[in-house]
């Protein structure tokens, strides 16, 4: 014991303490956190608020959003499309807080040591954000770019 740090102790008793309870109980007893709809809002909405006010890349993802969806307005576009990049910057979103939530979880495992399976969870997770940001952007072109060429005469 005296190899390991407090805090992996304390990781490893709590882990055997949930190991000895049945998987039945442990089950039924996981919705308790959030014991009501109103709760799990809260709850939601406290993820989005810490995203908002942590996660750079995720105010980047919000403001372009709330821009293309201005210029979507400005152009008139069809409900169809605007169905669509809503889809799309909520795809985006939705990636970023997974990519918050996979890097917490990651970082709460391993602590400050570094772990290349840690490096590859974090990365792969970027790259799924990355990855959905720019089709997002190739999306918001294809159905922005025309109208947009039309309203200015071009």
């Amino acid at each position: 014991m005296t190899t390991k740090s407090t805090r992996t102790a304390s990781a490893d008793a709590a882990s055997e303490e949930v190991a000895m309870v049945p998987n039945a109980m442990r089950r039924r007893g996981s919705w308790r956190i959030a014991g009501d709809l109103p709760a799990s809002f809260r709850y939601a909405a406290q993820g989005l608020g810490y995203a908002f006010l942590t996660q750079r890349n995720f105010r980047i993802h919000v403001v372009t959003g709330l821009v293309v969806f201005g210029l979507a307005t400005w152009l008139q576009l069809d409900l169809i499309r605007l169905a669509v990049l809503v889809l799309t910057v909520a795809a985006v979103l939705v990636l970023e807080l997974l990519n918050t939530a996979v890097e917490a979880v990651v970082d709460l495992a391993i602590g400050r040591r570094y772990h290349p399976l840690a490096r590859i969870a974090k990365d792969c997770a970027a790259a799924a954000v990355l990855t959905a940001a720019i089709s997002s952007l190739l999306i918001a072109l294809f159905l922005l770019l025309p109208p947009l060429l039309l309203r200015l005469g071009l």
